[in-house]
């Protein structure tokens, strides 16, 4: 079934590769970022282009997921353009890196907004257009970094992650009843083809930051991320997310899986989340609501 998508944060990495892959498999899809006329400009002609010579439905679209206004006004103009909403992608993100004391509350809190409430912006706006429905699919990009090995100078975003990651579990929960479907997507640490690292915000603690490279952890920032570029093997390709994106969208309602690992270095967080996510099975089952582990169908 062809099905009406957006994906927030999708100028770049997985993002952009998912709409791309989303639009090729014969969704149509609305390609959300920000700045559509400013920085982002040259990217919305990429992505027309990219469709025009494909043949394909993918529309680069104005949303900010730091202002309320902007992602209500971009889900109001898909539910006007088609009468529904099938797919909601949580995608936006930011990474940072470096000594987590060396970043500022203030810069905490900004890596929390991009990647923790933006989420709930988007699903104040979209999920009344879903439970109206009576179906629909939340997919949520998190990071194998949430339960896996965690390298040091990552902290606000491995924190960040960690917390959309705990909200998608609780929110599947609570829309499963209204047919609304959950898919939490779990890419490894890709240290290439995405850009998340190059552009990875800095501590604005300059001087603590120098203290962590003038002391005894001065081989971290180097170390860490050799190991992490040596356990990702030579083939890995961050469009298998993408790829495995496009598979469960494209999976009949009520079989899509709740979560699916993307981690070529394997670091562990598969063998975590399995467990905590039994655990969480085993929980609603002894409270009453084993029901909520699988979407109803509504008619």
């Amino acid at each position: 079934m062809k099905n009406i998508i957006v994906i927030t944060g999708a100028s770049s990495g997985f993002g952009l590769m998912s709409a791309r892959a989303l639009a090729d498999a014969g969704h149509t899809v609305y390609a959300g970022m920000r700045e559509t006329a400013g920085r982002n400009a040259g990217r919305v002609a990429e992505v027309q282009q990219y469709a025009h010579q494909h043949g394909i439905d993918l529309r680069a679209m104005e949303m900010d997921v730091a202002a309320q206004a902007s992602v209500d006004a971009a889900i109001a103009r898909i539910v006007a353009e088609h009468g529904r909403l099938d797919v909601v992608v949580h995608n936006a993100g930011h990474m940072s890196y470096g000594p987590a004391e060396a970043f500022t509350p203030e810069q905490f809190a900004e890596l929390y907004d991009v990647n923790v409430l933006s989420t709930q912006r988007v699903n104040r706006a979209a999920l009344p257009q879903l439970r109206k429905q009576g179906r629909g699919l939340v997919v949520w990009v998190s990071s194998s970094s949430v339960r896996g090995g965690t390298p040091p100078y990552l902290a606000p975003y491995f924190a960040a992650k960690a917390g959309m990651d705990s909200l998608a579990v609780s929110y599947a929960g609570e829309l499963a009843r209204w047919g609304i479907e959950t898919s939490i997507v779990v890419p490894g640490a890709f240290t290439q083809g995405t850009n998340h690292f190059a552009h990875a915000g800095a501590p604005a603690d300059t001087d603590v930051a120098q203290a962590y490279a003038d002391g005894p952890t001065a081989d971290f920032g180097e170390v860490a991320f050799k190991g992490l570029a040596a356990l990702e093997p030579a083939d890995a390709d961050p469009q298998a997310v993408a790829d495995a994106m496009v598979a469960v969208v494209n999976a009949p309602f009520g079989k899509r899986p709740f979560r699916v690992h993307i981690d070529p270095s394997q670091d562990g967080a598969e063998i975590v989340n399995g467990v905590a996510d039994r655990v969480r099975a085993e929980l609603l089952r002894r409270i009453g609501l084993e029901d909520i582990l699988r979407p109803h169908a509504v008619a």
